[in-house]
């Protein structure tokens, strides 16, 4: 059987396509458990002595769409990232052969520009990120989430992974959630905890303002957009903090093939005189080395640009080897790891407990830990303010009792 092979060129300048947004990381409405794989977590209240109106002059000079405020949070993130120089050496690297992918997937939803930045903190521009929960790839999609979004899992590919198909994926979420949310800031913000979680703190804070719901939104979250701003800045002025850019093991042109048969990565890596890693690389969605293409859903080779003393190889290994392999396709089950943990039956947790104030300790901090929200520790307690004192004993509601106590209440 022959096929055609369709070169198409493409300058790229990192590792690979474009590919759809998360949805809510989880269902809209469910509690939302968020897992950022490149995301440093910091205190909620960090010191602010001196408001640097340098860097608020140089945010402003690089805002476009999505607004990059300047304060203690954002500040505190832009001294992690503008410390990390190796890291975001190799960011400024990775996104020569990436943000063109980003770019074009965003623009074709009409997205703003700047979300290229996000997968810097979603996943450090590492393909093959996996989360603890198994949220996956450069965009860090939940396999419920990428099934919506029309990301396939299979034996074999996780096209979670695909830098192209993934990207679309990515921008069509951000198009739904700035419309269901009209902010940019909230969308990001949806993007990481998820629709419902962002709807409930516009509720309790009477506002549509990121800045103002922020104290309403899980931890990892109110840190989530400020480290998107911060790395946004950094990347913009690496200069201005001795940061160089890293060259990185991407191809900077590659011709794009389509085939519509099973083909051999490595046996196609060997026709390009090139390492199978590096081959590997530039098509990370293949888990088994291997190109499932068929008459009916030809698959996509992304290969460095090829001259035409390679043509007979590359056109032997692409028309004429065959493969001793299975070519039945099985979906994938979901893999989030959240699932396998609720086989284990967890013990009954009491209705209430109390919990006693260490010095240092605020409300928020005392909320996160119980997966509860400081409103609530206030009603529990009868607190009119937020200040506690260390030795202080709180009342802590169980949030499974006390939402059964109220269906019950409702039934």
């Amino acid at each position: 059987m022959k096929i055609n092979v369709l070169f198409a060129s493409c300058i790229v300048a990192l590792t690979s396509f474009s590919a759809a947004a998360q949805q809510q990381r989880q269902q809209q409405g469910s509690l939302a458990i968020i897992d950022t794989v490149a995301l440093p977590i910091l205190a909620e209240t960090p010191s602010f002595y001196n408001h640097n109106y340098v860097f608020k002059a140089r945010l402003d000079s690089i805002q476009k769409m999505v607004p990059l405020s300047y304060n203690e949070h954002v500040q505190k993130y832009i001294d992690i990232y503008s410390g990390r120089k190796d890291m975001m050496g190799k960011m400024l690297g990775l996104s020569e052969y990436y943000f063109p992918v980003f770019e074009k997937a965003l623009k074709n939803y009409n997205i703003p520009e700047e979300i290229k930045y996000l997968p810097i903190i979603e996943s450090s521009m590492n393909a093959h990120a996996v989360s603890r929960v198994g949220a996956t790839g450069l965009w860090q999609f939940m396999f419920a989430t990428a099934k919506d979004y029309g990301l396939n899992m299979d034996n074999f590919v996780d096209e979670r992974k695909d830098p192209i198909q993934a990207s679309y994926a990515a921008a069509a979420y951000f198009r739904d959630a700035y419309q269901e949310l009209g902010d940019w800031l909230l969308a990001i913000a949806a993007y990481n905890c998820g629709m419902g979680n962002v709807k409930r703190a516009i509720i309790k804070a009477d506002s549509h303002d990121f800045w103002e719901i922020r104290p309403y939104l899980p931890l990892e979250t109110r840190n989530y957009v400020p480290a998107f701003i911060a790395a946004i800045y950094v990347m913009n002025y690496s200069g201005k903090h001795q940061i160089k850019s890293q060259q990185s093991a991407f191809v900077k042109y590659t011709d794009t093939i389509h085939v519509n048969r099973f083909v051999s990565l490595p046996q196609l890596a060997t026709a390009l005189s090139i390492e199978e890693d590096a081959l590997c690389s530039l098509n990370p969605s293949y888990k088994k080395k291997i190109v499932n293409g068929t008459e009916l859903e030809p698959k996509r080779i992304i290969i460095p640009k090829v001259n035409m003393a390679q043509f007979a190889e590359i056109y032997e290994v692409l028309n004429n080897t065959e493969l001793d392999v299975n070519q039945q396709v099985f979906l994938a089950s979901n893999d989030d790891r959240r699932k396998l943990k609720k086989k284990i039956a967890p013990k009954p947790a009491a209705a209430i407990s109390y919990h006693k104030v260490t010095p240092g300790q605020t409300l928020s901090a005392i909320a996160d830990k119980y997966h509860v929200e400081v409103q609530d520790i206030k009603v529990w307690n009868s607190l009119k303010s937020s200040s506690i004192v260390p030795g202080q004993k709180l009342k802590i509601h169980n949030p499974e009792t006390a939402k059964r106590k109220l269906s019950a209440i409702k039934g």
